[in-house]
């Protein structure tokens, strides 16, 4: 046994939020992914509206989902080649321009099945364009 006597240390699960730079991305992270479950699944209830075949409803989703299958990759590419940063600011940009002309055309009663497909899957598109940067500017918050 050692002589020494050494306090364990104790580490708080809140200790990363001291960091503000951490504390902003992860909040800005949790509201990101909040409006996008809540546009996935208005998205969903929408088309049931519009049109309740199950092939249109299950289009939703695909619509969803498909554009991480097909841009996730590249994305990261390109995230590896361009200002992580400027990268973000654009696609978030035009992510928010899409969901407003969305929001628009819903509001005006404009919508159409086909129209909330396309526009769930461009929101979706750039969302993926942005995944990859998001999750390698994480090693870049360490103070």
């Amino acid at each position: 046994m050692s002589d020494r006597t050494s306090s364990p240390t104790t580490s708080s699960p809140f200790s990363p939020f001291r960091h503000k730079t951490y504390a902003v991305i992860w909040s800005a992270t949790v509201a990101a992914n909040v409006g996008t479950w809540m546009y996935s699944s208005a998205a969903g209830w929408l088309m049931t509206t519009l049109d309740a075949d199950p092939l249109m409803v299950s289009l939703v989703q695909v619509a969803t989902s498909l554009p991480m299958f097909l841009f996730a990759l590249p994305a990261g590419a390109l995230a590896d080649i361009v200002d992580k940063r400027r990268l973000l600011l654009l696609a978030e940009t035009t992510i928010m321009i899409v969901a407003t002309v969305f929001a628009a055309l819903v509001g005006l009663n404009l919508i159409t099945p086909p129209t909330l497909l396309l526009f769930t899957f461009l929101v979706e598109a750039f969302a993926a364009v942005t995944a990859p940067a998001w999750q390698s500017i994480v090693p870049q918050l360490a103070i």
